[in-house]
């Protein structure tokens, strides 16, 4: 159980935009059903993760629920960010494109020199939500030349795989924020980074686990926060680089479809999957899309409607 006020929560629902459910309880804002977890959210600020994968999905929203009593010595405390990282030399994750129906999931990791972070506050360097994608773009060109990064793409073909197998998003996020944590701490060698902060998606202890059987983890000085991008630059530049992969990726898409194709997981894109299956044929769906999503089925709904 989480407590979250009213902005919040309708940021959770756009989030889940493409797992809500029609019916909800009485005083519910939305209900919504992801593949191991059901999400009620209530008026009252209270929302409620029900089913075997509950903890992992609260986790993204910066709390654990509270399921097994055991599990409370491995709550995200245990990694307290310290105090002063922001000054830090400092390598930070975050991913773009885990809740779009449409493109890849995009995972960097970049560092940042303490003497660097003066210059990247000069070019703009904030958490890319707060940035349209024409800043975006502009910035990414000017720091990916600055900052030492590591890109990795979960292209759809592959994480349709992944999530047909009973990998859960969750797990692939971890493997790819640890490669390529790992990718820049062999670029910057010698060098060792005075922190490694993680864009925070899942509880601490839950993302080791997912790690279990990774040749290598990168573990030194490692360091969880949900707004990590408001902690330290490092994590705003990765979010940023991240985007920007994430939109010329969408681009070529876009490109491949022969129309362009929307961001996000609401109506536009039930519509926009409609008609790319119209034009090509539902085989291609899988190098677009998001198979798990809802609005996979919307999108058939909408075909059988147009076809009459």
């Amino acid at each position: 159980m989480l407590n979250r006020n009213l902005h919040e929560i309708m940021k959770m629902k756009e989030y889940y935009n493409g797992f809500l459910k029609d019916k909800n309880p009485p005083g519910s804002v939305f209900t919504a059903k992801v593949s191991a977890c059901s999400i009620t959210a209530y008026k009252s600020g209270k929302v409620l993760f029900q089913g075997n994968g509950c903890e992992i999905e609260a986790g993204k929203w910066g709390e654990a629920v509270e399921k097994k009593p055991a599990q409370t010595k491995s709550s995200v405390s245990k990694g307290k960010v310290p105090n002063g990282i922001s000054l830090m030399s400092a390598i930070g994750s975050d991913e773009v494109g885990t809740g779009d129906f449409f493109g890849p999931i995009t995972v960097v990791a970049a560092y940042v020199k303490k003497e660097d972070i003066p210059l990247l506050k000069e070019l703009g360097v904030r958490d890319s939500k707060d940035l349209n994608d024409e800043k975006i773009i502009a910035i990414a060109k000017v720091i990916k030349d600055i900052i030492p990064f590591s890109l990795m793409t979960l292209k759809n073909e592959k994480y349709n795989q992944l999530q047909q197998s009973g990998m859960s998003q969750g797990k692939m996020k971890a493997i790819l924020h640890n490669q390529a944590i790992l990718n820049v701490l062999e670029k910057i060698s010698p060098v060792k980074p005075q922190a490694i902060l993680i864009d925070q998606f899942v509880q601490e202890s839950t993302y080791y686990q997912h790690l279990k059987n990774q040749k290598a983890i990168a573990r030194e000085n490692v360091y969880f926060s949900t707004k990590a991008e408001g902690i330290h630059l490092a994590v705003a530049a990765a979010s940023i680089l991240a985007r920007f992969a994430f939109v010329q990726y969408m681009d070529k898409l876009s490109v491949a479809a022969g129309f362009t194709i929307p961001k996000g997981a609401g109506s536009q894109v039930d519509e926009a999957a409609a008609k790319l299956i119209l034009k090509k044929g539902r085989e291609v769906l899988p190098q677009f899309v998001k198979l798990h999503f809802a609005n996979s089925e919307k999108a058939m709904n909408l075909v059988k409607k147009k076809r009459g």
